[in-house]
């Protein structure tokens, strides 16, 4: 058996076919319509939440400022992040496939560059936001009860922010990126193969 076996010269000799462009497409336009159905969702999800909070104090009369505060942060946290959740919109809509390879791949870029803003400073604003209001809220609530259900009512409510914060908000930002990343790459590819 030879063991000198010459891996540039079979490199070289290597043929590799460019990716199939329309199985790109079809990946990026799966991709995009699971993205389109999860902002139409996060938008139900969220405008029903600001109207139950709205219905409480309507219904509920609260008291203190702090309650009353604590639903305007939180509802402000709400609209601010389907504000800027829903600029997306006209980037999932844009399908020309018209557009070069290199348009595309830019236009794949600028859905990256939108969804590491969504994710990094809006989605920070929203959890500080949201935070802030959750613990005002509580406050009118939790005065009335004894130290240990405060206590408890705040330690489990800080430890499902918590939870979210550290743990399923990461997994859902590297599964997004991974997935774009993905395709983006695979277009990358196929834009230098174009040019060689």
């Amino acid at each position: 058996m030879n063991s000198n076996i010459n891996f540039k010269n079979l490199w070289i000799q290597q043929t590799a076919s460019p990716p199939d462009a329309n199985e790109l497409l079809v990946k990026v336009r799966h991709l995009k319509m699971k993205h389109f159905r999860t902002l139409i969702v996060v938008n139900i999800l969220l405008v029903a939440t600001s109207v139950f909070i709205i219905s409480i104090w309507v219904y509920y009369q609260p008291q203190f400022k702090t309650t009353k505060i604590g639903i305007i942060m939180a509802i402000t946290a709400m609209v601010m992040y389907l504000s800027v959740y829903n600029r997306s919109i006209p980037l999932l809509k844009n399908d020309d496939i018209v557009q070069s390879t290199r348009e595309y791949l830019n236009h794949l870029l600028s859905i990256k560059t939108q969804q590491q803003y969504l994710q990094t400073t809006i989605l920070s604003a929203y959890f500080i936001l949201l935070s802030i209001g959750l613990c005002l809220y509580l406050y009118e609530y939790t005065s009335r009860m004894s130290i240990l259900m405060a206590t408890l009512s705040y330690s489990i409510t800080t430890a499902w922010i918590a939870f979210n914060w550290f743990y399923i908000r990461p997994r859902q930002i590297k599964k997004q990126q991974t997935k774009l990343d993905d395709i983006i790459e695979k277009f990358a590819n196929l834009c230098k193969q174009l040019d060689e």
